[in-house]
Order: structure tokens, then C-alpha cells, then sequence
């Protein structure tokens, strides 16, 4: 076996014959004597104005065992061992519960929502504008918020854990192949319910459990350990250690634990608003052609820009997607994005989000650690109020308008399903977002020419890119750093930032978990 680095042309790099004849030349070989090529790494570098595809592979000889992309995982059968509760079944959940049954203890999963099934129906009664689900929706229920927001899988985080771990696993319970090699892994949300099934049928199978429509309303403590937990349906679930992975939308959980005089404390965040493009645009600027070529993906972007002191940056960018309805209780706007597998819809979407710190917030400092989850709660009914009051109905304005502060006299066409109604959000944004995003979208445009345009459109809000309270733990125990046994996880507890994260962040407390009882 040997790996080789290639240099292809959009083109080639679709052709697995002509992957193989330009391995034959550096090799000095025939094609005839290269029995598989498997992928290793995958990119593109577009900036040059002709694109090319790098590709990292594996070149086997005739005489070669070949390889495929195989991952096995010990998962035990835990039914009767130690069990450790896991409250939430988002990718932190998910994951924490595996690597128990890999470290032999059965996890109980407690979601507050629904089966990944029986929650579409639920997400289509929202798309259609006629019923939102205040317990299964895009971020309640099986699965998480990734579940129904895109599976992006790309993440800086490698030096809390091992990435790829998380993609095989994925992989294991039926992700494609492409997740295991893909510089920005991707698995979409067409394809994402049936991995999630996939999952909660190892734990099941193995003798964990899952249980749904199991909402978490009280911790119970014995001196200072956690001893278990009750539910809304007054359900008690007993177990010497707790896995808290419940989501950065959980806000009744923060209200919990500061009833139950836990501690929590604030911590920055960030919100904005979604802004859309036609996809063409975005890849006629990063691809510098005017017609992307058929062998190329949908084109993302990335970009940051410093005003007065914050950071203005893209978050969760949907190449190819579509704008999703996220609210979670009634008389709120939230929006989001997420994108198919394919990527082939016709408008790129992203949030734009300015950074917000607690002493931003002075207004709200009666609230304490939870004067960020007020601000978010206030900007999202606030962004209810000018929808033109129908359910879902979201603000929205074109984006060269907003940064000019004109109301939009018309709007192009939009992805969002439940509607879009014209909305002067230059004049209700709350200033330290509004005007940081259009010096911002300034900004954005000096480094992608033509991205501040009247053919995009912004969306509000983009109100939950990340969790404004932090549960404090341990540094080297991860337990809660007052209550032992309790390990926040997560995006919900402030420790990660998207799936691949959170997942690692969860297989963390398993592991503290295992390690302790193995004492």
C-alpha cells in the first residue's frame, strides 16, 4: 500500500479512472496494477481562479489485501451493570451513552421529546406555518437540534479528542463514506434520522434504555451528590451519576437548577440574524466563474470582521440549503439553517452573528447568570412582534436595504417555508447588533465582492448559535462543580460548539465516569 498526494482538476478528480491512470504515472506502474484506490482526505482550493481538488489515497497492489472503510466498536451487553443516567439524546447525549456501553454501564436515556419519527411530523406542522410543538420540534427530540439542522460534522476542536472517532461512528450506524475523508464533513438531514435510529437500536440492544417524553423537572440530591432524577410525569430514576447534555435551547433547565440554588453563571454568546444569497452568486464568487462547474459543491464561505470591539462572524453556513423555523415556545421568532445531503437547493443561507458579553448586558443585570437567556427570550418575541403576527411568519428585509436602512419594498424569493414579511430590522435590532451587523456585512463585502447585494435577503433571528449560561465542573473530574456525580455535557452546559464537539464532550463524561467507578 502506498498513499500518494494529487493535484486534480474538477473533473479528474470525478473520474476514477483518471484518478487511477495519474497514480499509475507517479507510481511508474500500469492502471492494470492498481487493484483499489480508497480515499483518504478530500478538499478543494479555490483561490486560484482555476479550482483544483487535493486528494490524499491509498493505492493497493494486485497482490494486496484491499480495504474498505470498516470501523468495529465493542459495544457490550450492559443490561444489569452499573446504570448512568443520561438526560438529553442530542449528539453529546448520543455519544456519552455508546461509550458507556463500551466502558460496560448501561446507560438510561431520559429526551424530553419525541422519536425522530414521530418528530418529523411535528417539524412539518411547522414548516407549514399551522402548529408549533413547545416539546418536539427542531431543537426538542430525538437526535438534538443537529438531527433536523444540517449533521455539518466539520469542527477546530481536535484538541479536545479524536474527531475522527466521531466520524466512524457515525459511519458505523450508516453515515456515507464520504464523512470519514471530507476536509468540511457533512451528512445532511435527509440522511441523519435514519443514523439516529441507528444508534438509539445499539443502545437499545444492548441493553440500555431510551425513553421519550421523559422531561427532566427535578434533580434528586442527597447532601452534596446527585442520587437521580424526577420527571414532568413524576417518574423517578435513580442512578449515583448523571450525564446533563440537555442543549443550549433547555432553558428550563438553567431556571432548575438556579431553583434548586445550583450553581450556573453567565457567559458569552452570540446573535444576529440569517442572511441568504442565490447560490449561484456564492459560487460565482468563490469559484470566480460565472457558472459553477457540475463537479464542484455547492461553494461556502467563512468570514469574520472586528467592529467596535466584537467579532461579526458567519455561523452554521448552508451551502445549498434552506432556512428552518427554530422556536421552541409560543410568541418567539428563532431561525436556523440546514441543508440536504445533495446540497442542491438554489439558495446558500448562514447565520451572522455579532459576539455579546454578560457586561454587554447591563440592563438585564437583575437577572444574574441568566441576563443572557432574558436578552435572547426579549429579541425573540421582539422579532415575533414585527412578523405581521402569524405564527411563523419571520421578519426580513434585503440586505443591501438593512445596511442603507430602507424598508424593503418587496423581497426576493426565500427558502424559509413557513413565509417571510417585510420588516424594518434597522430600526428594531437592538443597536449593538444592528449596527455592528451592517458595518460587518461592509466588511464581508471588501473580501467576497458582490456579497452585499439587495438580490439576498436577511431573516430574523439567529438567536441560538450558542448557550449564554455556562454549568461550571470540574477541570480534571467534569463533575458540576458543587454537586458530584452531576456531569454537564455539551453545548447546553457551555463546553462545546456543534456536533462533533458535543459528541466528544459526551464520550468525555463517560469516560470520567468509567474511570471513576473503576475505583
Amino acid at each position: 500500500m502506498t498513499e500518494l498526494q494529487l493535484t486534480l482538476s474538477p473533473d479528474e478528480a470525478a473520474n476514477d479512472y483518471a484518478i487511477r491512470q495519474r497514480a499509475a504515472q507517479m507510481l511508474h506502474c500500469h492502471v492494470s496494477d492498481i487493484a483499489q484506490l480508497q480515499v483518504v482526505k478530500k478538499s478543494i482550493d479555490a483561490r486560484s481562479r482555476r479550482p483544483v481538488v487535493l486528494l490524499k489515497i491509498r493505492v493497493f497492489d494486485a497482490g494486496e489485501p484491499t480495504c474498505q472503510y470498516e470501523n468495529t466498536f465493542h459495544y457490550h451487553h450492559v443490561a444489569g451493570k452499573p446504570r448512568v443516567i443520561v438526560v438529553g439524546s442530542g449528539p453529546a447525549g448520543l455519544f456519552a451513552a455508546l461509550r458507556l456501553i463500551e466502558c460496560d454501564l448501561c446507560p438510561i436515556v431520559l429526551e424530553r421529546g419525541k422519536d425522530v419519527s414521530a418528530r418529523k411530523k411535528d417539524i412539518a406542522q411547522l414548516n407549514r406555518n399551522v402548529a408549533l410543538c413547545s416539546e418536539s420540534n427542531y431543537c426538542f427530540g430525538e437526535g438534538g437540534a443537529g438531527t433536523f439542522s444540517d449533521g455539518k460534522l466539520y469542527t477546530r476542536s481536535n484538541k479536545r479528542g479524536n474527531t475522527q472517532r466521531i466520524f466512524e461512528i457515525f459511519h458505523y450506524h450508516g453515515a456515507q463514506d464520504a464523512i470519514l475523508y471530507e476536509a468540511h464533513p457533512h451528512i445532511g438531514t435527509d440522511r441523519l434520522p435514519v443514523v439516529i435510529k441507528n444508534m438509539r437500536q445499539t443502545i437499545i440492544d444492548n441493553g440500555g434504555e431510551v425513553h421519550f417524553d421523559s422531561k427532566v423537572t427535578e434533580f434528586l440530591i442527597d447532601g452534596d451528590h446527585i442520587c437521580g432524577v424526577r420527571t414532568e410525569q413524576g417518574d423517578t430514576f435513580r442512578a449515583e451519576n448523571v450525564i446533563l447534555a440537555t442543549g443550549h435551547s433547555a432553558r428550563d433547565i438553567y431556571e432548575l437548577m438556579q431553583r434548586q440554588h445550583l450553581q450556573i453563571e453567565a457567559k458569552g454568546f452570540a446573535m444576529g440574524v440569517r442572511v441568504e444569497h442565490p447560490q449561484a452568486l456564492i459560487d460565482a464568487i468563490q469559484y470566480h466563474h460565472a457558472t459553477r462547474n457540475p463537479h464542484l459543491p455547492a461553494a461556502a464561505y467563512n468570514v469574520v470582521q472586528q467592529v467596535d470591539g466584537r467579532g461579526v462572524y458567519s455561523f452554521c453556513m448552508c451551502p445549498g440549503g434552506h432556512i428552518v423555523p427554530s422556536a421552541t415556545a409560543p410568541q418567539q421568532i428563532v431561525v436556523n439553517g440546514m441543508s440536504a445531503s445533495h446540497r442542491n437547493s438554489p439558495f446558500a443561507n448562514s447565520g451572522i452573528v455579532v459576539e455579546l458579553r454578560p457586561d454587554d448586558l447591563t440592563e438585564y443585570a437583575h437577572y444574574g447568570e441568566l441576563c443572557g437567556l432574558h436578552f435572547q427570550m426579549d429579541l425573540e418575541h421582539l422579532a415575533y412582534t414585527h412578523n405581521g403576527g402569524d405564527l411563523q411568519t419571520a421578519p426580513a428585509q434585503r440586505l443591501a436595504d438593512f445596511v442603507g436602512n430602507r424598508l424593503s419594498t418587496t423581497l426576493p424569493a426565500c427558502s424559509y417555508l413557513p413565509g417571510i414579511a417585510s420588516s424594518p430590522m434597522h430600526e428594531w435590532l437592538p443597536e449593538r447588533i444592528g449596527k455592528r451587523l451592517q458595518e460587518g456585512f461592509k466588511g464581508f463585502d471588501r473580501k467576497m465582492r458582490g456579497f452585499l447585494t439587495n438580490d439576498a435577503v436577511i431573516v430574523g433571528v439567529e438567536s441560538r448559535s450558542s448557550s449564554p449560561v455556562r454549568i461550571p465542573r470540574n477541570t480534571e473530574t467534569l463533575e458540576h462543580s458543587q454537586l458530584r456525580g452531576l456531569y454537564p455535557a455539551g453545548e447546553g452546559s457551555g463546553y462545546a460548539g456543534g456536533i462533533t464537539s458535543s459528541a466528544m464532550d459526551g464520550e468525555r463524561c463517560a469516560d470520567m465516569i468509567a474511570a471513576k467507578m473503576a475505583h
